[in-house]
């Protein structure tokens, strides 16, 4: 007959698995507090895992920053280039035709903000372009685009035109309408791509889709859905992604960065007058940096996967844009 002890053996492997187990729990513990709290142990126990396991984490970390690092420059908006022609009345943010500024050549891919008030019955002639890829967006009034791969249309608020100059076009914009001015602003960019076949795009975009929200306008080829449809944002050759809000006070948007790694992005609020107004009128917060009617910022450090944050913090709703674009 086996002894007591051999009768009854599994309470004694069961208490040393207990004990083990206790043993491994209490190291764990340690080793999750050293982790937690003492970084150069954190920083080389990450080092020593698999890059599948450390993505992750860091992208999370990553997409939980928002509007920090980030330089921004106001450009306020009557330190921009002006003029006043009598027929025009334009501001400037980059070098343009008797405005040069060697500081404000370019940002990224974009050339060209020019915010545009042109006369009634009056307009730019017919003119060349080639290369630049060149969009109008439609603030108040009304605008007629001829060109000469044919188009003849008129554009009115929430419209966008799109033409991309390629090898070559002509084209002219003219307010004919004899009641009003119409309040536009034209925008440039540079292609990545050189000598396209010149193409044409008008798309609207209503006050409804952009309220309280960011909505895409334009979008990089390389990120568009290939999709030809109303709701879809115009398609162009360039790293560069624009979206459009009207913002109401004490509301804000969240604009998830387009791509990963080093980011630009510009932030222009669109004047609902000739002058910012000196008090009130529509304003924005993007970090610490307030920008009113007129006021452009550029903010560089932006690394995506990233965020960055747009707060209404004027007294009427602010029209803006804004820019994400590759170096």
């Amino acid at each position: 007959m086996p002894s007591k002890e051999e009768q009854h053996p599994a309470p004694a492997t069961a208490q040393t698995s207990n004990n083990s187990f206790r043993i491994i729990a209490t190291l764990v513990a340690i080793a999750a507090v050293i982790l937690a709290f003492y970084q150069p142990v954190k920083t080389a126990f990450l080092r020593q895992l698999p890059k599948s396991q450390t993505a992750p984490l860091i992208q999370r970390s990553k997409m939980s920053t928002t509007n920090s690092n980030l330089k921004i420059v106001k450009r306020p908006w009557n330190a921009r280039g002006h003029a006043d022609h009598g027929w025009l009345y334009t501001f400037h943010t980059f070098s343009f035709a008797s405005y040069y500024d060697p500081s404000f050549e370019d940002f990224g891919p974009l050339r060209v903000i020019n915010e545009d008030r042109v006369r009634r019955g009056t307009g730019f002639g017919t003119h060349s372009h080639a290369e630049f890829l060149i969009w109008s967006y439609i603030v108040n009034g009304e605008l007629e685009h001829k060109d000469s791969m044919g188009n003849l249309e008129k554009l009115r608020r929430g419209e966008v035109q799109f033409t991309s100059a390629g090898t070559g076009i002509r084209h002219s914009e003219y307010n004919r309408n004899q009641n009003e001015d119409v309040h536009f602003l034209q925008i440039w960019a540079k292609p990545n791509v050189s000598r396209l076949a010149p193409s044409y795009k008008t798309r609207k975009f209503t006050d409804e889709m952009k309220t309280d929200r960011l909505l895409r306008i334009m979008e990089s080829v390389d990120r568009h859905s290939g999709k030809d449809e109303e709701t879809e944002p115009i398609p162009m050759h360039a790293d560069l992604s624009m979206s459009a809000s009207i913002l109401h006070p004490g509301k804000s948007v969240t604009h998830d960065l387009v791509k990963e790694g080093q980011r630009k992005v510009y932030l222009h609020v669109v004047m609902g007058d000739k002058t910012q107004p000196k008090s009130g009128g529509a304003r924005i917060k993007i970090g610490e940096v307030e920008l009113g009617e007129g006021d452009g910022a550029f903010v560089t450090g932006a690394a995506g996967p990233g965020k960055v944050e747009v707060e209404s913090v004027g007294e009427k709703p602010a029209e803006f844009l804004l820019f994400d674009m590759g170096q």
